[in-house]
């Protein structure tokens, strides 16, 4: 091994030590001094090992959530779209509830050997996951980037939507419409999105409205137009005149749940969703919503993934980008109720 090693480094003009990172797939190697060792491989008439062969085809990894969830393939297609500028092919790996697991499919792509992996919303967005899947394969020198979720001590570039600054555009905008009964609906608090969500609807309604405790008005529900009906449903019983919902389809499903007891959206309570996913600005009413930047967070996962495979590793942190309130026709000024919270009769005027 050493004698071919001496035979590689010395016809690519490198150190055996940088032939050795090339044949062993490790990071911190330029893309022109990987393709010199591997092109001196093919003249001097030695084997391309398998893995490198199959990197040759340009494959990435896309992990994330099935996609009944219209955001999801929104992401899909910039970061597909991205991956194919630059001649990467992305090979997609959507996980169902009593599906593929997300171990599962990534054993499949290293055993395709794929050139990196970019995750969006995957088990990384679980705050109870184990960082371990994470860390071993940065250990073994895979590329990954995590879009939308955070796992501490995993050596990798995080891209992520400012959940929290989310939730402080969300009550700003119906606190400046008079409401002060906002309740929230979002999905289960062990996802690192949900956290940061709740901790962001905490802290805007104690600096803008002075509520300590809102524990009342946080339903925790599943991602779901179903999910977020209930929640709702809920909430309403509670008197709130304004829902702020942790996903587009789960504001669908608090507009059904306002309707189903005889309310209207905006005018007895209005609904803000989250995500601004396709055709959602035609829905009835239009859907006012915060808006993911999904076109500049995927193209940033892209070009994070193509540095680390070229050997020019992305600084280390979490790239957070500001969301945008968009502003169409599910919320309204508060309507009149009384001390109890009922609406007044001439609310319902109109």
């Amino acid at each position: 091994m050493s004698a071919r090693l001496a035979d590689i480094a010395e016809h690519a003009g490198v150190s055996e030590a940088t032939v050795s990172r090339v044949l062993n797939g490790k990071p911190g190697v330029a893309d022109a001094t990987r393709q010199s060792v591997l092109t001196s491989l093919d003249v001097l008439g030695y084997d391309r090992p398998s893995r490198l062969r199959r990197k040759s085809a340009g494959l990435v990894g896309l992990v994330m959530p099935e996609l009944t969830n219209p955001i999801f393939p929104a992401f899909a297609q910039v970061i597909g779209t991205a991956l194919a500028r630059h001649r990467f092919t992305p090979v997609l790996c959507t996980q169902t509830p009593g599906g593929v697991h997300e171990d599962d499919y990534v054993q499949m792509l290293l055993d395709r050997g794929v050139a990196g992996i970019i995750y969006v919303s995957g088990q990384h967005a679980d705050s109870t996951t184990d960082p371990r899947r994470y860390v071993q394969l940065r250990d073994r020198g895979l590329p990954i980037v995590l879009v939308n979720g955070y796992v501490a001590g995993v050596d990798a570039p995080f891209i992520s939507n400012d959940d929290e600054a989310s939730m402080e555009l969300s009550v700003s905008h119906l606190v400046h419409l008079g409401h002060t009964s906002i309740g929230l609906a979002v999905g289960p608090d062990r996802y690192v999105p949900v956290i940061r969500k709740i901790a962001g609807f905490r802290a805007s309604m104690r600096s803008l409205l002075g509520r300590q405790d809102v524990d009342d008005l946080i339903e925790r529900t599943v991602f779901s137009v179903e999910g977020g009906a209930a929640a709702a449903a809920r909430l309403i019983g509670r008197g709130v005149t304004a829902i702020i919902c942790g996903s587009d389809l789960m504001a669908l499903g608090a507009i059904r749940a306002v309707r189903s007891v005889g309310m209207r959206v905006p005018q007895d309570i209005s609904v803000v969703g989250y995500d601004d996913s396709t055709l959602i600005a035609f829905t009835d009413p239009p859907l006012t919503t915060i808006r993911q930047s999904v076109q500049a967070m995927g193209e940033a996962a892209v070009q994070a993934l193509l540095d680390e495979i070229a050997g020019n590793p992305t600084p280390r942190a979490e790239y957070v980008f500001r969301p945008e309130l968009v502003v169409r026709g599910s919320t309204g000024p508060v309507a009149p109720r009384d001390r109890t919270g009922r609406l007044l009769p001439a609310a319902r005027v109109g």
